[in-house]
């Protein structure tokens, strides 16, 4: 409901592509593709909207994302894959899910810069997409700009039951606070054990595959990364819709 419901995420992701550099093209590592047994990526030459959930109004079905694909760039990004130990798959058919053309419909609506996708690893946890993350470094540097596309927390049963009014419970500040603060910090050996050490974090993520792109995304800056903490707001009471930007040197980011 993102791309509709004008709230304080609608407000900020409408405004932020005025203040970053227009990319050459767009990579997002989305929570909603998995792949089993490596990555694969989307080398579509013009890939279609896929509207991948259920029961919503009718005018979410018809919003349409037409941006061009990247297969040139698509490819070069499997083969730095490869060339860093993973099984990749490509392939030719897949469209873009929910998670790549909702904050990007908000962020470019003119829908005229390539994009591609590459699926998360099923199974696979933080440290083994931190380093696909750094596999995809080079990218950067010919001005891609790589989107991980989740939710800093993302427990869609406790959502359903919370009752509008009521405050944001502790569980989902507590853990949106040790985010920021150990992104600021710098310490990538806590962000790595998250799930052991974070306050409530399981509770958070039953699963993982919406807090995983956060780690592709810093793993493509490199080890040594700065973070700019550019919004936070929440949504169905539990749902933190914080972003951040990652660089190897500061950058502001006006909310």
């Amino acid at each position: 409901m993102l791309a509709l419901s004008k709230g304080p995420a609608y407000q900020f992701l409408s405004t932020i592509g005025q203040h970053i550099e227009r990319p050459r093209a767009i990579l997002v590592v989305s929570a909603h593709w998995e792949s089993v047994g490596g990555p694969t990526i989307s080398i579509t030459s013009q890939p279609e909207t896929i509207h991948d959930f259920g029961g919503f109004p009718d005018e979410l079905y018809h919003i349409e994302y037409p941006a061009p694909g990247a297969p040139e760039i698509a490819t070069q990004a499997a083969n730095f894959l490869s060339a860093n130990g993973f099984t990749v798959k490509t392939d030719a058919h897949r469209g873009l899910d929910h998670g790549v053309w909702v904050p990007l419909s908000l962020i470019y609506p003119k829908a005229d810069i390539p994009v591609f996708q590459i699926s998360l690893i099923n199974g696979a946890g933080p440290e083994t997409h931190y380093r696909l993350g750094l596999s995809l470094q080079p990218l950067r540097d010919q001005g891609v700009l790589i989107i991980g596309s989740g939710s800093l927390t993302h427990n869609l049963r406790e959502a359903m039951s919370h009752q509008p009014g009521n405050t944001v419970p502790d569980w989902v500040t507590d853990f949106d606070h040790w985010v920021a603060n150990t992104l600021d910090q710098g310490s990538m050996d806590e962000l790595l054990a998250y799930r052991k050490i974070a306050p409530f974090a399981q509770k958070n993520h039953p699963t993982e595959e919406h807090f995983l792109p956060l780690f592709v995304a810093l793993g493509a800056v490199g080890e040594h990364f700065s973070a700019t903490h550019a919004h936070t707001s929440y949504t169905y009471g539990t749902i933190s819709m914080s972003a951040y930007s990652f660089d190897d040197k500061p950058v502001k980011i006006l909310d």
